[in-house]
Formats: C-alpha cells, structure tokens, sequence
C-alpha cells in the first residue's frame, strides 16, 4: 500500500498516479477519512484520560461531591464508549480503502489503458521459417504419444493437463536449467507450500483485486497460491533486517493454482491457460532505494531474455503501460515468446519493480547503515519459467517436418545428451 502521509502531502501526484493506473479512488475523501480518523483517536484519549482523572478522584472526594463525579465519569464514559464506535468503523473503512490503494507508476512507464497500448521495446532472435506446415503444440504431443489430455479432461475437469515420457522429462529439464542459473548469478533455491493463510494474500497485493482468480478452501480457510511470489513475500513479515543482509534473492520454485476465471473462452486448447503449473519464481528484497531497485529489475529482465535465449526462442520485450500492470507495481516489463502456428507473441515472463509497496504490507523493514533510520524494503519480482506454458512456443519453433522437437545445445545436458526427441517411428 501507499504510505498515508505521503498522501496526504502529495495529493496531486497521487491523483495523477491514480489516473494512470485507472483507479477510481476519490483522494480527497481519503484524505479527509484520515483526517477524521485522527481527530476521533485524539478526542478518544482525552476521554479516556478524563475518565481516568474522575475515577482516581473518587476515593478522595467528599461524599456530598461523589455522586456528581460518579456521574460525570459515566456519562464520559458513554460518550467514550460512542466515539470508540465511530473510530473502530472510521478506522475499518479506512483500512479497506487504503488495502485497495494501488503503487504509484515509474515516471518511465508509457502511459495507456490496457495492453494494446503496451511498448515493444525490442525484438530478439529470428522467426523460424519452415519447409513444411508446422503443427501446433497439441498435434505434436498428441502424434508423439505425449500428452493424456482427453483423459486427463475425464479424470480432473477442463484445463488440466498430463504429459507423459520425453516432454514430461524435458519440463523438468527446464526448471533444472533456470534454477541452475539463478543459482549461478547468486539466488538462494527454496522449495515452498502451494498453500497460505488469507493474510498473505492482502500482502502481496492478489487481495482484494483479484479474488475471483484464487482457490479457496473454506473448510480449512486457506488458499491455493498462484506464484511463490506470495509465500517469499511475507517468509520475512515483521521482520527489522540489518541492510548488510541486503540483497536476498530467491528462486522459489512451487506448483501453482490459478482459476483462470477471467479467461472464459480462450486459450482452451491445449496447454496456454491451465489451472495447476510449475513455476520458478525469481524474488529480490533490495534497500529502499529506487536506483537500487531499477538495477535489479534490469538483472531479473536480463536473466529472463538469457533464459529464452538459452532456449533459442525468439522473443519480445514490452514495457506494460499504466493501465495495464496491476495495482502493486511500480515498473514492469513482459516477455513474449514467438508461436508460429498463431502467428503471434505470447506471454512467457513478467519481471516487475514494486518498490516499498509490498513490504508496507508485510511490514518489512531493515535499519539503514547511514543513519540508523528504520526503512522499508523494495521487493521485486519476476518469472524464471512457467510451465506447461513454455512448451508452447519451445515445441511449435523446434519442431521438425517428421514431428520430432529438436532441443537446445543448453539444454541438452538436462536431458541426458539428446539431440532430437520424438518423431515418427
């Protein structure tokens, strides 16, 4: 969230930030909410003291002037009882606006209202050109005898997905081959739990504006995470670091559940919108510091174009315009990869800068080396590899006129030495 006194100072820019991200939160109310807040927690305490003064004066008072004392500390004491009332549902409503409060945009950012209006900054690696008509993903599951997706529809219901043998293998090659590098370039690899409590959520900004994308568990109260984004989030809440701690990084590798409630009707085919994954996550908590920030979101952008390379996929970068980057983030870059049979880019990362505005909901903070301030953190994040969803593009673009996928010279040792996997036998 945003820090209510920089709100308060800053009322214009907020509104312009707010524009640019499309939110409708009227600041001026907010403001004045904040204001009255104040206010009732001020004339609460006076109340509060003046019952307390009445009260300790009783013993000693006369018994002519007990009886009006007693009846003045009553009635501050119901007067005490109503202004409570009025600032526990003043506090409440301030506390739902601010949750939904989103991060200001980067100054850098284009300016747009959804993702037609996103900037293609670069375009990396040659659209590959066949001799022969490409198949699209599931034609070359399906002609390999790698995927069970009828049966598997059967079994667990629509956007499910079971693949089986080579590919099987080769999903589990990929996450090896992208945990390997975030290992190298200096990232902690953590195993977490698809599962987390409702707090969490709010903290990392999926509550309250996308409850409709999250599985929930009533019985149990809790959810089913959609990135190891949330669970590394909140792993350090509360916490005061020291800043020589300072950067963690961690490459967080979980599965993934998400609803896909707002995709009705698309990508049904295949492997592009499932409800369950596999997920690398890359998370940085960096010092409160927005050059500190911007270099580490550069590094993550860097380490997903080296993953995509690696792969010898063709790719785009985008930076995501204001409208359409999510309450949370300051700064984001997307990056699609190349899918000849739909003669289009599609989304395989997004690597996001999202300054202070997590870590004040998780309350995270470090004390400052300089001036011994207490701080909060920036935190950042983006994709190291999502699948099934990569091996879309990895199967169309590899593929060969015989159906086989030929397979990256970097990825070859992941899966023991081959060249080529499938093909007509």
């Amino acid at each position: 969230m945003l820090d209510i006194k920089f709100i308060v100072e800053n009322p214009e820019v907020v509104k312009e930030g707010f524009a640019k991200k499309g939110c409708n939160i009227n600041v001026d109310e907010l403001i004045k909410l904040y204001l009255d807040v104040n206010k009732l927690k001020t004339s609460s305490q006076s109340l509060a003291e003046e019952k307390n003064r009445l009260s300790n004066s009783i013993k000693s008072a006369s018994a002519e002037d007990r009886p009006a004392i007693i009846a003045k500390s009553k009635a501050i004491g119901d007067e005490f009882k109503l202004e409570q009332e009025k600032l526990t549902a003043a506090q409440a409503r301030l506390d739902e606006i601010m949750w939904r409060t989103p991060n200001l945009p980067s100054a850098e950012s284009p300016v747009g209202v959804d993702d037609t209006e996103n900037v293609v900054r670069r375009k990396v690696g040659d659209i590959p050109h066949f001799d022969f008509t490409p198949r699209d993903h599931v034609e070359l599951m399906e002609m390999n005898g790698w995927s069970e997706l009828e049966r598997i529809t059967k079994v667990c219901g629509s956007r499910t997905y079971a693949i089986t043998d080579d590919l099987a293998r080769l999903e589990l090659a990929i996450h090896l081959m992208v945990i390997d590098k975030l290992a190298a370039n200096g990232f902690r690899v953590i195993n977490v739990p698809s599962i987390s409590k409702e707090k969490p959520l709010y903290a990392q900004g999926y509550l309250p504006f996308a409850k409709d994308e999250i599985y929930y568990m009533p019985e149990d109260d809790v959810y089913l995470s959609g990135t190891a984004e949330l669970i590394l989030n909140s792993l350090r809440a509360d916490e005061i670091l020291s800043e020589n701690e300072l950067p963690i990084l961690y490459a967080g590798f979980s599965p993934c559940f998400r609803r896909e409630a707002g995709a009705a009707g698309k990508d049904t085919r295949g492997l592009t919108r499932v409800h369950q994954f596999m997920k690398t996550e890359q998370f940085v908590i960096c010092k409160n510091d927005i050059a500190e920030s911007e270099k580490w979101h550069q590094k993550l952008l860097q380490i997903s174009e080296e993953v995509l390379q690696d792969l010898e996929l063709p790719y785009q970068v985008l930076e995501v315009c204001t409208g359409d980057m999510g309450a949370p983030k300051y700064r984001q870059y997307d990056l699609e990869a190349w899918v000849p049979t739909q003669n289009c880019y599609r989304e395989t990362h997004s690597c996001s800068n999202i300054t202070d505005w997590q870590a004040r909901r998780t309350n995270l903070r470090y004390r400052d080396n300089a001036d011994g301030k207490v701080k909060f953190v920036h935190t950042l994040n983006n994709t190291g590899i999502a699948t099934p969803r990569a091996l879309v593009p990895f199967l169309e673009n590899h593929q060969q006129a015989d159906g086989s996928i030929r397979i990256p010279e970097k990825l070859q040792p992941y899966m023991m030495g081959k060249k080529f996997i499938g093909g007509k036998k």
